[in-house]
């Protein structure tokens, strides 16, 4: 049995914890907030994010966090990326000694233009060895109701990967492993902005074939970017890429998908955001991604318009147009 803490009380920190529990794992569970903690250990539900939806009875909540991560031989990050530092700043001192850190965050953080991983190993101050990341098509309240899916684990460590897989290895929830940390955590990240692209094209209307036309642009954009840090283009390809660009820019579930439709609809950035309730991780990540690739000197159009539209204060009609009066070229290049 696989001691677990789970840093984060969101949807996909309590869902993953979900699927630790089923995987027949202890699994112990941070948050800051003690109403919702005792919502999770009285009531076995956590209602804010997932409804009436019933947690494992197993699963133990706590706003003590060196409680939590006492014991736990895997420690599982599930907060905002750009949260991450200053959280792993205040709980490094309680982290386990060689327990195994995984990160569930999806974006690049801004200034530095580290990777989750990267924030992690450099906060925690251990090595790549020991730092895993979850990535795929995995949208938290249907695994929630354990509806099949698959997910990549990535380590460099091929032991650190596995002994994760085991620990989330569910009835509904398969987990292949990986060693291409670069692959994996790019496709987690960029492809939340291509998503926040397709949902505003879905606001203003428009159809699929111009749907499909962002996300495999979007798709051929991740894979220049992976290509110039080293990522392996079969990950890009697979569930971590093609796999979570397809769910997060086909459902309605998709948080960064839903903020584009409502920005497509007409609505300000401000009035979408409020809407949403819940973090829409592209609005934060989208120039830190586009700074990354700049400085590679690779070129995202489609990220480009989203920091324009979001950030520049571009509208969706000045977004397609620019993205439409590109120069053209071969389809590869």
């Amino acid at each position: 049995m696989t001691r677990t803490a789970v840093l984060g009380l969101g949807s996909w920190g309590t869902t993953f914890a979900v699927v630790l529990a089923d995987a027949g794992g202890k699994v112990r569970l941070w948050g800051r907030d003690a109403a919702v903690c005792a919502e999770v250990n009285e009531r076995h539900t956590n209602a804010r994010y997932l409804g009436e939806t019933p947690l494992p009875d197993s699963i133990e909540a706590s706003t003590d966090h060196a409680a939590v991560l006492d014991g736990a031989e895997v420690v599982v990050l599930a907060v905002p990326s750009q949260t991450l530092r200053d959280n792993l700043g205040v709980w490094r001192p309680a982290l386990p000694p060689g327990a195994v850190l995984v990160s569930l965050m999806k974006g690049v953080e801004a200034d530095s233009h580290l990777r989750m991983s990267q924030v992690v190993a450099d906060v925690a101050a251990v090595g790549a060895d020991r730092v895993a990341v979850v990535s795929g098509p995995n949208l938290a309240r249907e695994i929630a109701v354990r509806q099949p899916t698959a997910t990549v684990v990535a380590c460099e460590d091929e032991d650190a990967a596995e002994l994760v897989a085991q620990a989330c290895s569910a009835p509904y929830f398969r987990p292949y492993t990986n060693t291409d940390v670069v692959g994996v955590e790019l496709g987690g990240a960029v492809k939340n902005v291509i998503a926040l692209a397709v949902g505003i094209a879905e606001g203003m209307g428009l159809g699929d074939n111009t749907k499909a036309t962002i996300i495999t642009r979007g798709l051929a954009e991740t894979a220049r970017l992976g290509a110039a840090l080293g990522a392996e283009p079969a990950t890009l390809a697979g569930l971590a890429g093609l796999g979570d660009l397809v769910a997060t820019c086909a459902s309605p579930l998709s948080r960064n998908r839903t903020l584009g439709v409502a920005l497509g609809q007409g609505l300000t950035l401000d009035q979408a955001l409020a809407a949403a309730r819940h973090t829409a991780e592209a609005v934060k990540s989208c120039r830190p991604i586009l700074e990354l690739a700049r400085a590679h000197g690779v070129e995202m159009p489609i990220t480009e318009q989203v920091v324009e539209l979001v950030h520049g204060g571009a509208t969706v009609h000045e977004m397609g147009a620019r993205l439409l009066g590109r120069p053209r070229k071969p389809e590869g290049a």
